[in-house]
């Protein structure tokens, strides 16, 4: 089995997107659907842990993976992965984000 990613140089800025600088939506696609690490690692054909790695930001996918994870998803590659940090849930559906007050209650 060829294990499909780069590693990205860190990226400097505190950008919580880990060291390769993309921010991507793994973890919550699979937490929704119900999907275990290695149910997606199986599927796109990698280790378990890369997908976790990926989910972290330690390692940058190949575009090849990239495509391979978004079409398990059904949804665009841009839909799971971004440059930029994606918009809260509160903020899309709502149009603006939550206010969470002291003690993690609204």
């Amino acid at each position: 089995m060829l294990t499909q990613y780069n590693v990205v140089n860190e990226n400097t800025s505190s950008s919580g997107s880990g060291e390769s600088g993309l921010y991507n939506r793994i973890a919550v696609l699979r937490a929704e659907r119900g999907i275990s690490r290695q149910d997606l690692a199986d599927a796109v054909g990698v280790n378990y842990q890369t997908i976790g790695f990926l989910e972290r930001g330690n390692y940058g996918p190949s575009l090849k993976l990239a495509f391979q994870i978004a079409e398990f998803f059904g949804l665009p590659v841009e839909a799971v992965f971004s440059t930029k940090p994606f918009r809260l849930l509160s903020e899309q559906v709502y149009g603006k984000a939550l206010e969470v007050k002291a003690g993690g209650k609204r």
